[in-house]
């Protein structure tokens, strides 16, 4: 409840018990008249501000209406013609800066920390990882295969790979065998023309071969089958194991993308959440036709520089440049087209919800990333 301050009125001829002789009525007129025009003055700013905060209504003329459009899209337009410049300087200043070699000798020697550590093979791991760069080559899959396909579409491809996903995250597998079973999957396809109705038999089969070469305990046949509703029997699946094995001649000896993943964040001192943020980008090459005709180690380096680019770390260091053996101009391309597809609506819903999860960070709810220009 409110309450009145206590009325504290004095006769202006009694101040502080002392007489006041009382003011002239000139100079009281001269006061009265000063006041009133400042009240008027304050009057005329207070209805000046009220004008100017009026929602605007439909009383509006047309004419006016057009004239206030015709000065919004002015304003815009200056502030896209800053934006651009602005871009176009911060692109300018790119090209002069003078990238990080990887064949340079600014680089620090972080396997020598690991000599102590028997598991990290720090005496190999260098002849380890030029093996891998090597026979990353000689297995990469045709980038065109799907025009030989008479059944089939790219958009197939990535159904396919999106309930792989699902069934990889149903028997908690290591992603190794995620990344080897899409592997198998696009060379048998370069190799065979596949109908639409054996195109499920010949994902689950690799799915099976891939957990058969990683895991430590695979599930079965009739595990897998499972999945699939049982749409086939366990005689298909183990004849088409022998039959996509006879095509890529036995070959299984695949360079993970992931090894060069955690080799390049040994670089990035193990950060959770770039390495996070990395394998999220690094695993859209199994649902993204465009990303196939990329090595294994450019994918990993092109993830693991777009997430700490969105992640507000821009420098591309001499150590991330060597142990990921890739320049920072070499990455753009590849890192493109994983951020042309982040950018798109939601295409494979698994994928999604894997990396909508606690585990992953939810970073596939980001929609929008914070990419500085």
């Amino acid at each position: 409840m409110a309450i009145d301050p206590p009325d504290l009125h004095v006769p202006p001829h009694r101040i502080n018990g002392h007489s006041r002789k009382p003011v002239s009525s000139a100079a009281t007129t001269r006061q009265t008249s000063t006041l009133q025009e400042e009240r008027e003055r304050d009057e005329v700013e207070l209805e000046a501000n009220r004008v100017f905060k009026k929602r605007r209504t439909s009383s509006e003329s047309p004419e006016e209406r057009d004239e206030e459009v015709k000065e919004e899209v002015e304003v815009e337009g200056q502030i896209q013609d800053i934006a651009e410049r602005e871009l176009q300087k911060h692109l300018h200043d790119i090209e002069r800066e003078v990238e990080a070699d990887p064949n340079g000798t600014e680089w620090e020697d972080l396997d020598a920390e690991d000599t102590d550590d028997p598991m990290m093979v720090s005496e190999y791991v260098n002849d380890i990882f030029d093996y891998l760069k090597a026979v990353e080559q000689t297995t990469l899959p045709n980038p065109n295969y799907m025009d030989s396909q008479k059944d089939l579409a790219w958009k197939m491809r990535g159904i396919l790979t999106d309930w792989l996903i699902q069934v990889h995250m149903r028997f908690r597998l290591l992603p190794e065998t995620l990344y080897l079973a899409v592997n198998i999957i696009d060379r048998f396809l370069s190799a065979r023309v596949v109908s639409l109705a054996k195109l499920q038999l010949v994902g689950i089969t690799c799915m099976f071969l891939a957990a058969k070469v990683e895991e430590i305990v695979a599930p079965s046949a009739t595990n897998f089958l499972y999945c699939a509703d049982s749409s086939y029997t366990e005689a298909e699946i183990l004849q088409a194991e022998k039959y996509i094995l006879k095509t890529i001649e036995w070959n299984m000896s695949f360079p993970n993308p992931i090894h060069f993943l955690r080799r390049v964040s040994k670089a990035d001192e193990y950060n959770v959440q770039a390495r996070t943020v990395a394998k999220y980008f690094l695993e859209i090459e199994c649902v993204e036709w465009r990303l196939i005709a990329a090595p294994p180690s450019l994918l990993a380096a092109a993830s693991m520089w777009l997430a700490r680019f969105v992640l507000g770390k821009e420098d591309w260091t001499p150590n991330l440049a060597h142990y990921s053996s890739y320049a920072e101009g070499a990455l753009i391309p590849t890192a493109n087209l994983i951020l042309n597809y982040v950018l798109k609506p939601v295409r494979h819903p698994s994928f999604y919800k894997k990396y909508a999860s606690k585990k992953f960070m939810k970073v596939s709810c980001l929609s929008h990333f914070s990419i500085p220009c």
